[in-house]
């Protein structure tokens, strides 16, 4: 029997992984598919390229994407239907976004040279752009206005971050408490399958600074990486990020509803390289101030008090409202290093100049960047939460559809109206 769309997505993606293992972030679909996979030879590259052409023009030419069966749904994934989940229109377009991601990432496993912008937008629906040193330098007034200390800012700025470490001793103790209101609230506004889970885990030699390893089930591993001392004014916001309301919510409520009542078998993998993963990282770092609120950093901080851990949630407000736009410094970062083909020892300078930053943590940021499966990665980051942001707009159902249902970025665009981002720019002035 011939493979069905959904069937031949979730086989090249598992194929792509045996190249560059990370590329599949998760995967709990259908065994049978990843045992072939993963008893056959590997692919060469160049037959992937014509595999994921052959299934564009299957989506295109409107061949069946797969069996919705309709079987029982454990009475613990009920949750909610999703509006025009399961639709035909629906899948293909989300479907074809994604198959020119992995079209996109198979082409460049195979050699074929494609200019760094075009990368990006090819896999991740939105154009990467530079950011101009003017809106650093503004950001660097802004700073020196309120951060405490005296000198350089540079060196007022990395002092006083620095002084925000999380002893190791107290980290997972921070992090269970925080995790508990941001479940609660949570699932207060958005719901909850019973009986989903979050391990965490402290982890050394990664290149970033958090990570969910969705395991399918309602259940995942976050790791939290302590190469670097984890920082209390980061501490909120990596855990709503990684778990509450942000990755571990996303996929344990599209596994409720898309896949265990739609059957939408292709929500049951994860790969690198694909619109999905721009509007994942986008809600996940909105999340925190969705369901924190204005008082967010007072919130942390009444956590992290009694552990005795070092926060000022007034300092703390102030300074990430101007630090803001030093987001930009990593997108500029991956520009230098791939089009203009910098050392990357410069470009770990000009992350520390710019991000006012420890050479250490500049350091890091560029092994990031330098990574063959999170080289265009960061754009994600950097355009995603605008972009989520702006379709959002404050409204708790808004950011409920980006958790619940197959959008794309293109999606987030035609549906964000000038109205909606003027009010969301007074919003976060």
């Amino acid at each position: 029997m011939t493979p069905n769309v959904v069937e031949r997505y979730l086989a090249l993606g598992l194929a792509m992984d045996r190249h560059v293992s990370g590329l599949v972030d998760s995967y709990y679909g259908p065994k049978p598919i990843a045992a072939r996979v993963a008893a056959a030879p590997i692919t060469p590259p160049e037959h992937l390229v014509a595999e994921a052409r052959a299934l564009l023009a299957a989506i295109d030419a409107g061949e069946p994407l797969g069996d919705p069966d309709e079987g029982p749904v454990p009475d613990h994934l009920r949750l909610e239907a999703v509006p025009d989940a399961g639709r035909d229109g629906t899948r293909r377009h989300y479907l074809r976004a994604q198959a020119i991601g992995l079209l996109t990432t198979v082409r460049k496993l195979a050699g074929e040279p494609i200019a760094y912008a075009d990368e990006v937008e090819a896999c991740y629906g939105v154009r990467p752009r530079r950011f101009e040193q003017d809106e650093f330098e503004t950001a660097h007034r802004r700073l020196d206005e309120v951060v405490p200390g005296n000198g350089p800012l540079v060196d007022r700025y990395v002092a006083w971050r620095e002084s925000l470490a999380v002893p190791l001793d107290r980290l997972e103790s921070a992090i269970a408490s925080l995790a508990e209101e941001l479940r609660e609230r949570t699932r207060l506004m958005f719901g909850l399958p019973d009986g989903e889970r979050v391990d965490f885990e402290l982890v050394t030699g990664k290149p970033w600074s958090g990570f969910n390893y969705y395991l399918g089930g309602s259940r995942s591993r976050v790791e939290i990486n302590t190469d670097l001392p984890v920082l209390s004014t980061s501490l909120g916001p990596l855990v709503a990020h990684e778990a509450y309301p942000g990755h571990h919510t996303e996929h344990v409520r599209k596994e409720a509803g898309l896949l265990r009542r739609h059957r939408c078998w292709e929500e049951s993998i994860v790969v690198i390289g694909t619109p999905h993963n721009l509007l994942s990282e986008g809600l996940a770092d909105h999340g925190f101030e969705i369901v924190m609120g204005p008082r967010r950093e007072a919130v942390v901080a009444e956590h992290l008090a009694p552990l005795g851990i070092p926060y000022d949630p007034d300092v703390v407000t102030i300074v990430r409202q101007a630090g803001e736009a030093l987001a930009g410094v990593r997108a500029n970062a991956a520009f230098r290093l791939w089009e203009d083909g910098a050392d990357p020892d410069t470009v770990i300078d000009e992350v520390a100049r710019f991000e006012l930053t420890s050479r250490a943590r500049a350091q890091k940021a560029v092994e990031f960047l330098l990574h063959p499966i999170w080289r265009a990665y960061i754009s994600c980051y950097v355009e995603g939460l605008p972009l989520c942001r702006a379709f959002v707009a404050g409204d708790p159902a808004r950011f409920a559809r980006l958790i619940t249902e197959q959008l794309t970025p293109r999606d987030l665009i035609d549906q964000t109206s000038p109205a909606r981002q003027t009010s969301q720019a007074r919003q976060n002035s």
